[in-house]
């Protein structure tokens, strides 16, 4: 029913479509990455692209990848999808050799769970970088 695949962002209709899932899912509550950066992954249905998300190199930890981003068309919500993307970022995360991928979410229950789901703990950073009711994830990769 639905395909993963990760795509590439240097695409300028990649990054487009990206860019326009990024508007329907964040609205204006955060600004659009640079798809060119990172490993960037769509989820389909049928041939229609219905969410996204991306991993980049950590600026916040060391040997690691950020996961940056991650959006599911409402329609779409409760199929698992954002759980399906986490796993495609772990397999490159091993990839790329790093050794954890961290992420933070604030206000977002529904995304909090999944990071539970995919088996990422709640952990404190040496230097937080979002908000002060942020919480912020870390997945050992193994």
């Amino acid at each position: 029913m639905y395909r993963i695949r990760e795509v590439d962002g240097h695409d300028e209709e990649i990054a487009d479509t990206l860019a326009d899932l990024h508007r329907l899912t964040f609205f204006d509550g955060a600004s659009i990455p640079q798809f060119d950066w990172g490993s960037w992954w769509l989820a389909y249905h049928r041939a229609i692209p219905v969410a996204f998300a991306g991993v980049v190199p950590s600026t916040h930890a060391y040997n690691a990848g950020y996961f940056c981003r991650v959006g599911v068309l409402k329609k779409h919500c409760g199929n698992q999808l954002q759980l399906r993307l986490m796993r495609a970022l772990g397999s490159r995360a091993r990839h790329n050799g790093w050794s954890c991928i961290v992420s933070d979410t604030t206000d977002n229950v529904a995304s909090a769970n999944n990071f539970i789901r995919a088996g990422y703990r709640l952990y404190q950073p040496q230097c937080p970088w979002a908000w002060p009711n942020t919480l912020y994830w870390r997945k050992s990769i193994k």
